[in-house]
């Protein structure tokens, strides 16, 4: 596990793209590119872990650098707080994040869909349990309480006549801390993302119970969002940075196996799990820029329902789409 998390740390990438890691700003040249185009800065909060590695193979690729951005990409824990303190300038984050912190005044506006927007999520049980109505009685993890995994834990539950009090619901973290939970059987059950639900099933330490899109079709979970200040100021470089991101996507979904390469050479887990991984979300990278107003209001309904929003707000006021790629 040690070796596990070391390699879910985000690597260094050639080029005009710099990165960096535990909150610690990466330096940044301001030398022209060859051919003598002047590069441009921008602070850019990728996600963390796996699902940030695509953006970093798309600086290694080149893809920012052809925008002519000079990036300095940020690790922060928290998105919203790293915007609104010029800390960043574009962000991946939850959508609901973003919904709830524009809603209730902080100067920051969605900008695009993430590549992906349903929840890649999985309910996993250790050896022995073998339906979700098992669960009662048993120790839950459900990630960090108010997230999205919170979300998602409690929807399928519910909708296999379960609630949170119908077992000993904990928070047990994300990623590789829901993982060891499970294995050294802190928790019977976790919501968890890949590739630690292809790793559970790999090395029979578990099973999946339930995929999170299926029981949540709507819910959106990732946008990119920026500065309203940043926009105004500078709406040439939201545009590029938005550009590169979807060429970095669409470049590795349609070269399989050069991302894989990359991907395995950043991430020390079972080439197996990888490969289960990246088969079972193929159907979640869909790499569609474009917001859904009705799936925004869809998912506040729910975050209103479950008590983790105290209303909805008027997402049409805090949305900017003008700089997504068109196709």
């Amino acid at each position: 596990m040690v070796s596990l998390v070391a390699a879910l740390m985000l690597s260094g990438c050639s080029g005009s793209a710099n990165s960096q890691s535990n909150g610690a700003k990466a330096s940044s040249s301001s030398a022209p590119a060859a051919g003598g185009q002047v590069m441009q800065k921008i602070k850019y909060s990728p996600l963390t872990g796996v699902s940030g590695l695509v953006v970093l193979f798309g600086a290694e690729k080149g893809f920012f650098k052809e925008e002519g951005l000079d990036v300095e990409f940020i690790t922060t824990k928290n998105a919203v707080e790293a915007l609104v303190s010029k800390e960043v300038d574009i962000a991946d984050m939850p959508t609901t994040s973003a919904i709830i912190a524009a809603g209730k005044g902080a100067p920051i506006k969605i900008v695009s869909s993430m590549f992906r927007t349903k929840g890649p999520f999985y309910l996993i049980a250790a050896p022995g349990i073998n339906s979700v109505e098992e669960l009662k009685g048993k120790t839950v993890g459900a990630g960090s309480f108010g997230s999205g995994l919170d979300v998602y834990t409690q929807v399928i539950l519910k909708k296999h006549g379960l609630s949170k009090n119908d077992v000993a619901y904990v928070a047990n973290g994300a990623q590789e801390a829901a993982y060891a939970s499970l294995t050294s059987g802190q928790v019977d059950a976790t919501i968890i993302h890949e590739p630690f639900a292809s790793l559970v099933e790999q090395n029979g330490k578990g099973k999946i119970l339930a995929k999170g899109w299926d029981y949540l079709p709507n819910f959106h979970t990732g946008v990119l969002a920026s500065r309203k200040d940043f926009i105004d100021e500078k709406p040439e470089l939201v545009k590029k940075l938005l550009s590169a991101y979807f060429k970095s996507q669409q470049y590795a979904k349609s070269h399989p196996d050069e991302y894989r390469a990359f991907f395995l050479k950043n991430v020390k887990v079972d080439e197996k799990a990888i490969d289960s991984a990246f088969k079972r979300e193929d159907v979640l990278w869909e790499n569609n820029p474009d917001v859904d107003l009705k799936a925004l209001q869809e998912t506040q309904q729910i975050q209103v329902d479950l008590g983790f929003q105290d209303k909805i707000y008027d997402t049409a006021k805090i949305l900017d789409l003008r700089f997504i790629p068109k196709k």
